[in-house]
């Protein structure tokens, strides 16, 4: 039977029990996708990221939901330069994954030992707010964008807070021309405890009723905010009840940097 290298990290999060948690598997080289999903669907996790080395600091990887393959993870490629750097024994500064449909991104160690990312950032497009997404989120946003995933802006963290969708209904919907399957949602407002915006994101479409902390998402949220504010810089935080995770973020153009942290909490061997 075969015994495959296992980590569980929280990602985007300063110690355990805080951001999103994710399981890291090194390979030598990918699984069939059945396998990989039902080891994701085994999980049960947020994301399963399964990584192979392809050169001296460069790496292929895929991200597996319980139920879905998708395009783009940011949590799990912070957690799985988290543990290259730290167990794998990788000791450059700047790790290289190639992916499926996102391209090239790179992570790179800073001086603090935070982890920044190098992401694509889309453009995106305001659009009206239907009154069946009124209905499925169980308030009215005052704006919202289409781009990657829906975006909603509210008036205050407090009505992010307290959003409790219809999880069905979301399901069924999305934004025009979004990138992934519909039942993506992140729902924000300007402000917060020390940050510049609070934020929170359902994910029924990917199998996901709440995420609690989605790189993503932030790629998104990131250029959103700079045609909302001005601001290219900005400290957020994705409010998921009973975690929370801080994100920094810096829109350049086209790309946007993602910072955080990340910590192990499980180390082991998965048996199949």
């Amino acid at each position: 039977m075969p015994a495959l290298p296992f980590y569980q990290v929280d990602a985007f999060a300063s110690k355990p029990f805080e951001g999103n948690q994710a399981c890291i598997m090194p390979l030598e080289a990918f699984l069939p996708d059945d396998v990989m999903l039902a080891i994701a669907a085994e999980n049960n996790v947020a994301e399963t990221a399964f990584i192979v080395r392809t050169g001296e600091d460069s790496w292929n990887l895929r991200w597996f939901t319980p139920a879905v393959e998708v395009p783009l993870c940011g949590h799990a490629t912070l957690a799985a330069a988290h543990v290259l750097f730290a167990h794998e024994g990788f000791a450059g500064g700047t790790i290289g994954f190639d992916t499926v449909k996102s391209g090239r991104l790179t992570v790179r160690k800073l001086d603090d030992g935070r982890l920044e990312m190098d992401f694509p950032s889309a453009q995106v497009s305001e659009i009206d707010v239907s009154d069946d997404v009124v209905s499925a989120l169980g308030a009215r946003p005052l704006q919202a964008w289409g781009g990657m995933f829906y975006a909603a802006r509210f008036a205050t963290p407090e009505d992010v807070r307290a959003l409790a969708p219809d999880l069905k209904a979301l399901k069924r919907l999305g934004a025009p021309g979004e990138g992934w399957d519909r039942g993506n949602f992140g729902c924000f407002a300007p402000g917060g405890d020390g940050v510049d915006v609070t934020s929170r994101f359902f994910a029924p479409g990917s199998g996901i009723d709440e995420d609690p902390a989605t790189g993503s998402w932030h790629t998104m949220l990131a250029r959103v905010m700079s045609e909302y504010s001005g601001k290219d810089r900005l400290t957020c935080f994705q409010a998921y009840p009973g975690r929370g995770a801080q994100v920094d973020t810096h829109l350049q153009g086209d790309r946007v940097k993602l910072g955080g942290r990340a910590v192990t909490v499980i180390e082991g061997r998965f048996h199949i």
